[in-house]
């Protein structure tokens, strides 16, 4: 007698069972997304941050040496020490000059001495004005004067108002003296090219009927010169 073969639903199953696949290796080599600045922007921003310049002088009369200063100048911070040997008096310092079209905002002109700058008041305030236009700031080591401080701004104020005390002295001297000389006759301006009687000739030949600029090149003086004496007789 054959057995039956028992039913499909009664049949042992086989259970397969997947294992997880191991997890893949980070691929070796892969390109790198964090990118470093190249060095045109290092320089850039090298170039952006704000320096401190210093700025040493000493006459050519004096038999000094600029090494005392620079040494002060780079023991307090500065980055780059322009350096000449020219009077204080002078206006046309190149190396003066070449700092101030150095600087930049935020930028600090230090000196050992404000005299190292200008020894001419109107000179200093000139280019301290030159510094704030540009921006930056001022420091002079001896006189512990610091613009980027309220106590230094204050300084900077007061050397104004002194120059400007200095400037209306100036004018009240030089308004008295004029007043003191047309008082005893004498006045202000160049002297005239020709004499009275120079003058009185020329008006003489003016009547006569000559031409002005024949008179002029007669006296040798230009043509405003005989127009100008013929409006002072009209007067």
């Amino acid at each position: 007698m054959t057995r039956r073969a028992p039913p499909l639903e009664r049949r042992a199953q086989t259970i397969v069972s997947t294992a997880p696949e191991p997890p893949q290796e980070k691929q070796r080599g892969g390109r790198r997304t964090k990118l470093l600045p190249n060095k045109k922007q290092t320089q850039q921003k090298t170039a952006a941050s704000p320096v401190q310049l210093g700025y040493a002088r000493v006459s050519k009369a004096e038999d000094q040496d600029t090494a005392p200063q620079i040494e002060a100048l780079e023991a307090a911070g500065c980055q780059r020490v322009y350096e000449e040997r020219v009077s204080g008096g002078r206006w046309d310092r190149p190396e003066l000059h070449r700092l101030l079209d150095r600087l930049a905002p935020g930028d600090v002109l230090t000196v050992w001495k404000l005299d190292r700058l200008s020894r001419s008041l109107k000179d200093l305030l000139l280019i301290l004005d030159k510094v704030e236009k540009a921006g930056a700031g001022f420091r002079s080591l001896t006189e512990n004067i610091d613009s980027t401080t309220a106590s230094g701004r204050m300084m900077m104020q007061m050397l104004g108002a002194f120059a400007e005390f200095e400037r209306a002295m100036v004018r009240e001297r030089t308004q008295a003296g004029l007043r003191s000389a047309r008082a005893q006759g004498r006045q202000g301006g160049r002297k005239p090219k020709l004499s009275p009687e120079q003058q009185a000739e020329v008006l003489t030949m003016l009547t006569a009927g000559r031409s002005a600029a024949d008179i002029a090149r007669l006296f040798h003086v230009h043509r405003a010169t005989i127009s100008r004496i013929a409006s002072a007789a009209r007067r």
